[in-house]
């Protein structure tokens, strides 16, 4: 179930203060162990790679069931006939947190990795006055959920009929579908976004499966961009999932492909896509520094290397198979 628990070539700004991409050069090498040094790779834009698919907006018609996480979200069926996980502008992190959602999750989305889709989700305020469990707990007081649009992240299937565990023992998790391309693209794009969160991720099947395998797909990525301060503290250690058999078949930075290039080969347009539409309210006081967020993520698009490089060589160790 869904719950809450790092030298780049920069852009110019045009006269009339456009953000625009200067062109892609080759950056410097970046050292690998044992002294040799990995060039990143040329400008060859993968197949799947174009502009970001638009977020639905739907509405809210039922609420099904809170969920677990720090946000407290909650289950709500729409009238496109899908489920979603709805995260409410006054939840008790912080409102930035859907912009980092429906960012992040496009962004992941837009290089190929297994996210559920994203919508915009407008609540009514009679849902909320007819739903008493439709509210937060903080502390000892209780407050109603507010109307108005929200983030939804699509739940994987019919709730009565699908199975979505967040824990799986290593036999099951060995052989869940595409593991390598969920876990190793995810620590590219967590180390791109500098998620401040252990890496989140829910498996599922149908309840009528037994047997079958599970697949995998990421969620809650409220805390990449450090959660409300959108900002890159980054870290060697960080991002990295805790069941290290993820990246037991991690033998250097080619098994990182193609997340690797296909990072850094955004383009500041496919980024700024990404942010279309995004309400301001959901960026806090500043709703301008959306777009200089976006600008920085283009500026640490060739940083990532390096970043997995320094990953290797920290105390944890994650790769025991890279030589």
């Amino acid at each position: 179930m869904h719950r809450d628990p790092t030298g780049p070539r920069r852009g110019v700004r045009t006269p009339a203060g456009r953000f625009t991409a200067a062109p892609i050069m080759p950056s410097s090498s970046v050292p690998q162990p044992g002294g040799h040094a990995v060039q990143p790779q040329r400008e060859t834009r993968p197949e799947y790679l174009g502009e970001p698919q638009p977020a639905p907006q739907v509405h809210a018609v039922e609420f099904i069931r809170r969920m677990r996480g720090a946000s407290q979200p909650h289950l709500l069926r729409c009238d496109d006939g899908s489920n979603y996980v709805v995260k409410f502008r006054n939840n008790p992190q912080h409102v930035r947190i859907l912009a980092n959602e429906m960012l992040a999750t496009r962004l992941a989305l837009l290089i190929g990795l297994p996210a559920p889709a994203p919508a915009f989700v407008e609540v009514p305020a009679e849902l909320i006055r007819g739903s008493p469990l439709l509210e937060f707990e903080i502390g000892t007081r209780r407050e109603s959920c507010s109307p108005g649009l929200q983030f939804g992240s699509r739940f994987p299937g019919n709730p009565a009929s699908t199975l979505v565990v967040d824990f799986l023992p290593d036999r099951l998790l060995r052989q869940v579908k595409d593991l390598g391309r969920a876990f190793l693209g995810a620590l590219v794009f967590d180390k791109w976004t500098c998620n401040c969160d252990g890496r989140q991720v829910i498996f599922y099947r149908s309840a009528d499966d037994e047997g079958t395998a599970y697949s995998a797909s990421l969620i809650d990525q409220g805390f990449c961009f450090n959660d409300g301060d959108w900002n890159f503290p980054d870290s060697p250690i960080r991002s990295l999932y805790p069941r290290r058999l993820v990246y037991e078949g991690v033998r250097g930075l080619k098994s990182f492909e193609p997340f690797l290039t296909a990072v850094e080969n955004l383009s500041p347009g496919q980024l700024e896509a990404c942010v279309r539409n995004i309400p301001e309210d959901w960026c806090g006081e500043n709703p301008q520094a959306l777009h200089r967020l976006v600008e920085r993520l283009h500026e640490r698009r060739r940083r990532v290397r390096q970043a997995l490089v320094d990953a290797k060589n920290s105390s944890l160790a994650p790769f025991p198979n890279w030589g």
